[in-house]
């Protein structure tokens, strides 16, 4: 990972578009900042699309699309993507995965059982406005785990036949075969008209994130960048970003957003 400064500014100029993260990428210690919402308008009032790729649940993603200065959002690690069209008024919610028909059922079933096995675990706060996933909070509003009882609640949710991934402050798992890097792609293709199996339109989006569960959107965005907490997880992830900020959580991106707006 190399320092943000590196980036060139003739590749900084020609981005479209950025992708962020929301939970200790534009958040810090789990609020919002001022300087990281006006870094999005700032993003946004430029020309660059803005779009969130989270593993927050559909109710969030509701009220982000509508109200935050944001173009789409992915929502519950690549289940769906959101888009409101403020001349019509209208919201559309696009399932981008396989929905299952018993899955409900199952989640509340393995939650249940992942409760049971793994004390000081909790169910995510934000489970009650999910669709499509099992959000297991290991230190958002419990007293942090250890790592290795983090790793038996991936077990678990593995072993029943979930995809699971471990971002900052959640184990989410769900049923399907999608990611963030999926949804990304077909929300792209659907919405922006932008094609990034092609190589030079992928250089023209940047990825901005964190923790274990952006590492397909690492691995796969030329231009991805970490904010400077990424190095907590360095060791646990399977891909990481070609550059990092100086600056940790959303002060990291208000330093990325002040980079790009820098070079155009």
């Amino acid at each position: 990972m190399r320092p943000l400064a590196e980036f060139p500014a003739a590749e900084a100029a020609s981005i479209v578009g950025v992708l962020t993260d929301i939970d200790d990428t534009l958040t810090t210690e789990g609020k919002l900042t001022a300087p990281a919402y006006a870094a999005l308008e700032h993003l946004q009032a430029a020309g660059l699309k803005v779009i969130p790729v989270t593993g927050r649940p559909a109710g969030w993603c509701d009220h982000i699309a509508r109200m935050w200065p944001v173009d789409a959002i992915v929502g519950e690690n690549g289940a769906f993507w959101m888009r409101y069209d403020a001349t019509t008024r209208k919201l559309r919610t696009v399932a981008a995965g396989d929905v299952p028909t018993d899955r409900q059922a199952r989640i509340d079933a393995l939650a249940r059982d992942i409760l049971a096995a793994v004390p000081g675990c909790a169910l995510a706060s934000d489970q009650f406005c999910r669709i499509a996933d099992l959000a297991i909070d290991f230190c958002e509003d419990v007293p942090p785990l250890p790592r290795s009882t983090v790793d038996e609640i991936v077990r678990l949710m593995e072993t029943a036949g979930m995809q699971a991934k471990i971002s900052s402050i959640h184990v989410n798992g769900w049923f399907g075969r999608y990611d963030k890097l999926s949804a990304t792609h077909r929300c792209l293709a659907a919405e922006f008209g932008s094609d990034i199996d092609r190589p030079d339109e992928r250089a023209r989006w940047i990825f901005v994130g964190d923790s274990p569960n952006d590492a397909p959107m690492f691995g796969f965005f030329p231009n991805a960048i970490g904010v400077a907490n990424v190095r907590d997880f360095s060791d646990r992830m399977t891909a990481a970003p070609r550059y990092v900020t100086q600056a940790r959580s959303g002060a990291g991106f208000v330093e990325l957003a002040d980079f790009l707006l820098a070079s155009r």
